[in-house]
């Protein structure tokens, strides 16, 4: 009995989707680069719920026919390529003909769409597969497509999408990826009804700082070298915009977006002792090179691709980088101090008879036992006794043992293995990093800066879960600027920096005014505090939660905590000291490390050999 069999159409197609249709994203990637293929000149795409409800992308590319609206959901149907040789000589970014058909088969896709030639256009509908409805009406030349309902008969596939802000961001780390490589195309974002980032039609740049923000204009040296193997153009940052972590890294080559491990070591190479250790600088960069010298028909992404000559392209983005840090004297130099140095004059060779051997005059009558010295020296005043007379006479002094300098005022600090300790009130503090208090058992020392981020840390996270914060305005509003990805994680954040005690407004197009801040963020940069933020934000898969809350609280508190070296008064070490045991854990910051240590008795009497 014959047991293979071929696999219905809806059945296949649904098997390819989970290659090509992952996410939400990957459907706006694939009908992204369809409007690019097809020569729009503007894109918008209009997104609902994260992708899950709809995701609609209109373009005024050359549309299509009756037919080949059809033909397009058919499975390995292009118009891109013909036979097998035109894979090495490909210059669109589409051509395994598998992103419409996985799409139709998770989803209920609506077409509508009309080419120049005709008057008329074509509406079809199809749902799993299976075309529903099909009739010609009047649209606008060009491509419409709205893909609904995304995986409704697949629901262990729906199931396994996160949250809409982490759908959303993978959206727009998509629609990033397509907009940066191809900069004469105007594109709109669009979700839920609001207008996220609008991008005209510009240079390179331009586009670049549309998308991340003028600040990085400032940070990025040109790279542009053309050799018989690749020409590689684009961008590097400066070593001062290096980063430890979501740097804004791309490579694109022949117009597509790509990851390549091996050409980012490259970099990293270039930036070798410029940045410190672990950290990122952001860059774009593009190669142009001959197609039949790479492989892109590796995995139907398409993001992963093979070079020929991968290890000469290596050295040839070295060498371009590190001419461009040179070129722009981006690399640092020593910067000697002049600042009154001697007046050295040069060495003239012409005039060597003028140069004498240099001489020691010594005075022979010199006797340092000699009397005349004596005259200058200062003679006591004979009624100094006068000049004390009305200062009244200090008490002698007595040495106390540590024990008695200890108190009953209060009991500071309990753990599994003492019950309690009496702190004395005077206090020292040592190196203005740490505070030297008597107690019970020996020596305490505390780390001033640990203590006060332990204190500001439980402070903030109680002002995170409902309690209000102080807040001060500022004199001068601070201007907060963040990449379209970012400013709508920062939405997310707005409840919680609210009950922090910031004053935030949006200005639109990813800018915010920062017009007050917590009071205890006096002194700390609120621009550089927010930014830390959104990177630990970026770094979730979820939404706002309790971990978050407290890895937004430690981050308040880092960055509002005295420093070290900060002198404080006996007053304000007492204050702190007070603060510190009544929290929760006194013993260590909210991420592991000691706060305080007691030197005991025993091992202070060891250090003198008793």
């Amino acid at each position: 009995m014959d047991i293979i069999h071929l696999l219905p159409d809806s059945v296949a197609n649904q098997i390819a989707a989970g290659e090509v249709v992952q996410r939400p994203s990957s459907v706006i990637k694939e009908l992204m680069e369809n409007a690019v293929d097809a020569g729009a000149s503007t894109v918008d795409v209009l997104v609902v719920d994260a992708g899950r409800t709809s995701i609609q992308v209109i373009d005024d590319g050359k549309g299509m026919s009756e037919q080949d609206a059809r033909m397009a959901f058919e499975r390995h149907a292009t118009s891109k390529i013909q036979k097998a040789e035109d894979l090495f000589s490909l210059h669109t970014m589409g051509f395994r003909g598998e992103a419409l058909p996985s799409i139709a088969a998770v989803a209920q896709v609506h077409l509508l769409t009309r080419t120049i030639e005709s008057e008329l256009g074509t509406d079809l509908t199809i749902e799993g597969s299976r075309v529903t409805d099909q009739e010609i009406c009047s649209c606008p030349v060009g491509t419409n497509i709205e893909v609904r309902n995304l995986f409704f008969n697949v629901p262990a596939r729906r199931k396994f999408l996160k949250s809409n802000q982490t759908e959303l961001n993978n959206i727009i780390q998509e629609f990033e990826r397509i907009v940066l490589v191809n900069p004469t195309v105007s594109f709109s974002l669009t979700h839920n009804g609001s207008l996220i980032t609008k991008l005209p039609a510009c240079n390179f740049r331009q586009r670049i700082v549309n998308v991340f923000g003028k600040k990085l204009n400032e940070q990025l040296l040109s790279i542009d070298v053309d050799t018989t193997l690749a020409r590689i153009t684009g961008f590097v940052g400066k070593p001062e915009a290096a980063r430890k972590k979501n740097s804004n890294q791309y490579f694109f080559v022949n117009g597509r977006y790509m990851r390549h491990p091996y050409f980012h070591k490259a970099v990293l190479e270039a930036f070798a002792h410029l940045i410190p250790e672990g950290e990122q600088i952001p860059y774009f960069l593009y190669f142009e090179v001959d197609p039949a010298n790479i492989d892109v028909n590796i995995h139907p992404t398409k993001t992963e691709i093979k070079f020929e000559n991968d290890s000469a392209i290596w050295q040839i983005l070295v060498a371009a980088i590190k001419d461009s840090l040179g070129k722009f004297n981006a690399v640092p130099t020593i910067d000697f101090d002049v600042e009154g140095r001697p007046d050295i004059p040069a060495f003239d060779f012409n005039n060597v008879s003028e140069v004498h051997a240099p001489r020691i005059k010594v005075d022979s009558n010199y006797n340092p036992f000699r009397h005349e010295g004596e005259k200058h020296q200062k003679q006591t005043p004979v009624d100094w006794e006068q000049l004390y007379a009305n200062i009244p006479k200090a008490e002698p002094t007595r040495d106390y043992p540590i024990e008695d300098l200890s108190t009953d005022k209060e009991d500071i600090f309990a753990d599994e293995t003492q019950n309690s300790m009496e702190m004395s009130n005077s206090h020292f503090q040592y190196r203005g990093q740490y505070i030297l208090t008597p107690v019970q058992t020996g020596l305490m020392m505390v780390d001033q800066h640990r203590a006060h981020e332990r204190i500001l840390y439980e402070k903030f996270l109680r002002q995170i879960e409902g309690q209000k914060a102080s807040s001060q305005g500022l004199l001068f509003p601070e201007i907060l600027q963040l990449a379209p990805s970012d400013a709508v994680l920062f939405q997310d954040m707005t409840d919680e920096l609210r009950s922090l005690g910031f004053d935030i407004e949006s200005l639109g197009g990813g800018s915010f005014s920062i017009n007050g801040v917590p009071s205890d963020l006096e002194g700390a940069n609120p621009v550089l505090v927010l930014n830390q933020m959104v990177e630990i934000l970026k770094e979730k898969e979820t939404g706002i939660d309790n971990e978050l809350q407290h890895r937004i609280a430690l981050v308040m508190a880092r960055n509002a905590a005295i420093v070290t070296g900060q002198a404080l008064s006996n007053q304000e070490m007492e204050s702190l000291l007070s603060e510190l045991f009544r929290c929760q854990n006194p013993n260590l910051t909210p991420t592991g490390k000691i706060i305080v240590s007691v030197l005991e008795h025993a091992q202070i009497d060891k250090l003198f050999g008793r």
